[in-house]
């Protein structure tokens, strides 16, 4: 499956709302829809006025500069072993929310944001599986004068124009992992994409906050840890820090609930030690470490 069909099946095929789901904050009281209330909001969809989304929470330090607001997004292209969030998984699964409902949000940060030299975060699931709701916020902060960061694997970085991107200050990109083998053992996908969009933001001069998670076994050998240096290292002029994830079992309960086989129930989280060494890999080659 290419990137383009990826975004189609796995975007607007694959939203279906909730049924029976009560109007609160931002969402729609959505009951069984019609052939043509579904076809209106697909189109409202493709224009970016509706997007599918988790949930948002205020955080400070995490996510981006200063205190943020990081929006969660439905729908993922990937199937992560230590996804902390697989009820993220599909864009069906997320609350409908308009992008006037949600930007009415945003500007009531707007004093927190300036206070803190903050901004809002848009992450996933994958926020370039909903491109167009995406901008429409990214557009709409930055005409505020708001920090805008986007939380990405850029398996779909192809979807991002060079337009879309000029409304974005920060990229946390996700770099998995080095190997190729590794990559899709771990996310089901290929690396390839993650690294020709890493090229493509260092190439514009758009800062990247790398993260990596260590996950034992996995990701976290020496070798492996050494590729993903040598693909950062390709991004140095506009890589600001590399953040290290120990691997967590935070999730467990998550794919239990959803009837999902979680393959790294027996997995331990990496000792301080390890978490250590993988950081001193990075800080070995010049990268500024968390």
């Amino acid at each position: 499956m290419t990137t383009t069909d990826a975004t189609v099946s796995v975007g607007e095929q694959d939203f279906a709302p909730p049924t029976d789901r009560h109007k609160g904050a931002g969402t729609w009281g959505l009951g069984e829809l019609t052939e043509l209330e579904r076809a209106q909001q697909l189109k409202m969809m493709r224009e970016g006025q509706l997007g599918s989304v988790h949930s948002w929470e205020l955080v400070t330090a995490v996510d981006g500069p200063g205190t943020r607001m990081t929006i969660f997004m439905n729908g993922c292209p990937l199937r992560c072993l230590y996804c902390h969030n697989p009820d993220t998984f599909h864009m069906r699964d997320g609350q409908p929310i308009m992008a006037a409902d949600l930007m009415n949000k945003i500007k009531r940060m707007r004093k927190i944001f300036r206070a803190t030299g903050g901004g809002i975060t848009i992450s996933g699931g994958e926020v370039l599986m909903q491109r167009a709701f995406a901008e429409n916020i990214l557009i709409s902060a930055k005409s505020l004068g708001i920090h805008t960061c986007i939380d990405t694997s850029g398996y779909l970085g192809k979807s991002a124009s060079d337009e879309f991107l000029e409304n974005v200050d920060l990229v946390l990109l996700d770099v998995k992992s080095g190997s190729e083998e590794v990559y899709k053992k771990l996310t089901g996908r290929e690396l390839q994409p993650t690294i020709d969009f890493g090229d493509r933001l260092s190439a514009l001069g758009k800062k990247i906050w790398v993260r990596f998670v260590a996950v034992p076994g996995y990701s976290d050998s020496v070798e492996n840890v050494e590729q993903v240096a040598d693909i950062v290292c390709r991004w140095k002029n506009v890589v600001e820090r590399v953040e290290v994830l120990p691997f967590h079992q935070m999730g467990t309960d998550k794919w239990e609930s959803l009837g999902l086989k979680y393959e790294l129930a027996g997995v331990e989280p990496p000792s301080k030690e390890d978490v250590e060494r993988v950081r001193d890999q990075f800080r070995a080659r010049g990268l500024e470490v968390y």
